[in-house]
């Protein structure tokens, strides 16, 4: 075992303290990574508040993890010391299921082990990338490409992989007009994302300051949904609603933006539940879908679009002392509009 400095909260809604944890030996197929930077997500606030049931205290948070890795197992082949390497959203899974065999870790049939407040296997609780070092199975691991800043990469492990892999699978591309709703972290990095794919994007939000920022990320249209004719303009529009936000919204007023077989496919995560008119889905054949990250090798596969295209979060740095401000700036919606933590300051 060896340990290594981590920031963790105690208790729910307790602030941050820096205190240590023990890692795991090295084993066969594991990978020793030093952390380098990682990011925050709104889970993270969610998980770390005990906003979702179940939180496993005291919590180490953190799933957009990119280092160096420092040490190999033996049976290690994919990765070598010196290598830039990321960790997401989970850290195991059976590897047997039908999903795990077909690279969807992310639906393992056993249910795969979260990077953080989770159990592993053998009943010991995870701990995340807000921390020095961590120690990860070799499948769960990933190359970050090398034009890549290591800071930047950091939201992809999450933000990245949760917007590319739903828009991928509803065939965002040309011919295809697409809406991300919601401009934060992870709306900007979809937008990026559907406008490489070729799809016709616009951008629903509620902000009205943000539409020379979103049509620079790639977006074609920008519509602040404050303005109640929206719905109006564009009522029977999109494809693809990917809505990306974790505030609950007007479900029916958003499916009515839908074309005849449309989708709104969720990827934020509201801590209370929707609601919707079930005639709003079926007199248009529309559908309501959601969407979880995506397995390893389509995570690696975006990690490569995202440096072919240029794909780059926008990122603010900051230190181990500034993460409880940083939890409060992203409830007020204070952030341009990812936060990453340079573990060098921890």
């Amino acid at each position: 075992m060896c340990k290594t400095h981590v920031l963790s909260v105690p208790a729910a809604k307790a602030p941050f303290e820096k205190t240590t944890i023990e890692r795991r030996e090295l084993r066969p197929d594991d990978v020793s990574i030093d952390i380098k930077f990682s990011g925050i997500c709104h889970s993270d606030i969610h998980s770390a508040y005990g906003d979702w049931a179940g939180g496993i205290f005291p919590m180490v948070p953190g799933h957009e993890i990119t280092g160096i890795v420092t040490a190999v197992g033996e049976k290690v082949t994919k990765f070598a010391v010196g290598d830039r390497v990321g960790v997401g959203c989970y850290v195991d899974s059976c590897g047997e299921c039908e999903y795990c065999l077909r690279g969807e870790e992310q639906h393992c049939a056993k249910g795969f082990v979260a990077t953080y407040n989770s159990l592993d296997y053998d009943g010991n609780p995870t701990y995340g990338g807000y921390s020095q070092h961590i120690v990860v199975t070799e499948r769960f691991v990933v190359h970050i490409p090398e034009d890549m800043g290591l800071d930047a990469a950091s939201p992809l492990l999450c933000a990245g992989i949760t917007t590319y892999s739903p828009l991928k699978r509803w065939n965002a591309g040309p011919g295809k007009k697409v809406a991300i709703l919601g401009m934060g972290g992870l709306g900007h990095v979809a937008i990026q994302f559907a406008n490489a794919m070729g799809a016709e994007v616009t951008v629903l939000s509620r902000a009205k300051d943000k539409e020379n920022e979103a049509l620079g990320f790639g977006a074609d249209h920008y519509f602040s949904t404050l303005d109640p004719e929206v719905f109006n303009t564009l009522a029977g529009r999109f494809d693809l609603i990917l809505n990306t936000v974790s505030a609950n919204i007007d479900v029916d007023s958003y499916l009515s933006l839908l074309r005849v077989d449309g989708t709104l496919v969720n990827v934020g995560a509201p801590a209370e539940p929707s609601q919707y008119n079930v005639f709003s889905l079926i007199m248009s054949r529309r559908s309501i879908a959601g969407s979880l990250v995506g397995g390893l090798p389509e995570t690696q596969e975006m990690l490569h679009f995202a440096a072919e295209h240029g794909i780059t979060p926008q990122i603010e740095v900051i230190g181990a002392e500034q993460v409880d401000e940083a939890y409060e700036r992203i409830l007020r919606s204070d952030v341009r509009y990812r936060f990453v933590i340079d573990i060098s300051t921890l």
